[in-house]
């Protein structure tokens, strides 16, 4: 396991205590007829405010059960977990989530689609518009408030449910492989938008994708699972230039992150 590093303006990841802390973390389930399935853990780590972590795996790892397990919608088997010092138990105002569906109502506009958060919490009205209207800006959609998700492209619909899960202010976001569904080209451009958000915004991302060349282009760190139960197999920090471009995917180095992650990713499949 490497230690933590954050690119660009945020600093060292080691000079803040950790905004999520997991130890000895597991999570087991039930089937029907009583016996008892292992998907995750046990695992340990931290994450340092600011951080952009991607999570990879093979299918069925437990990776969309970690994301669901950090934002507080279902409870671990044992082990501790806490955001900010705090133990988590269920969902929280501070975490914002990003399916792989953007999930907008039909019905609703964009804007209106943004500002369900504020809504379901209470949130003031006005500001919240305000706060839609500048979230609209930061993705590019400013001149689409009014639209309905069908005139929208996928790409279009998901810059949509990231201004929606930021419109609360949650410190984290969470992200459950966000571009799965989109073709490779609007995928790039996901990922540069995303990033540039990052660098906006200074959230702390975990996010969960299959892809590796995702996983390494986005990422601080890189943390690999293995096969299920989901462990860590690694965590592969990212020394790569602050500002990400495309172009990096062809480097030497950008290469042997891969390799290394391709590695572990067989390696675990072949212990299976």
């Amino acid at each position: 396991m490497t230690d933590a590093g954050v690119r660009g303006t945020m600093g060292t990841a080691g000079a803040s205590s950790p905004v999520i802390h997991a130890q000895d973390l597991e999570k087991i389930y039930e089937s029907r007829d009583g016996d008892s399935i292992q998907a995750l853990g046990p695992l340990s780590f931290d994450i340092a405010p600011g951080e952009f972590i991607t999570i990879v795996g093979m299918s069925g790892c437990g990776k969309s059960t970690l994301l669901k397990l950090l934002a507080g919608l279902i409870g671990r088997t044992t082990g501790t977990l806490q955001v900010r010092g705090n133990d988590l138990n269920g969902p929280q105002r501070d975490i914002g989530m990003v399916f792989q569906d953007s999930v907008l109502l039909a019905w609703r506009t964009v804007i209106d689609n943004v500002l369900l958060p504020a809504e379901v919490l209470g949130l003031d009205r006005k500001a919240s518009r305000a706060r839609a209207i500048e979230l609209l800006e930061t993705v590019g959609l400013e001149d689409f408030a009014q639209k309905y998700p069908r005139e929208l492209s996928g790409g279009m619909q998901q810059r949509v449910s990231i201004a929606r899960a930021l419109l609360h202010e949650p410190k984290i976001l969470l992200m459950d492989e966000p571009f799965g569904a989109l073709d490779a080209m609007t995928r790039e451009s996901m990922s540069l938008e995303i990033l540039r958000i990052w660098e906006a915004t200074q959230k702390t991302i975990v996010f969960v994708t299959h892809s590796i060349t995702e996983a390494v282009l986005l990422a601080n760190r890189v943390i690999v699972l293995s096969s299920r139960p989901g462990r860590i197999a690694e965590i592969v920090k990212i020394d790569l230039p602050p500002s990400r471009n495309l172009n990096m995917i062809n480097s030497e180095k950008f290469g042997v992150y891969s390799a290394r992650i391709r590695e572990l990713l067989e390696s675990s499949t072949r212990a299976q």
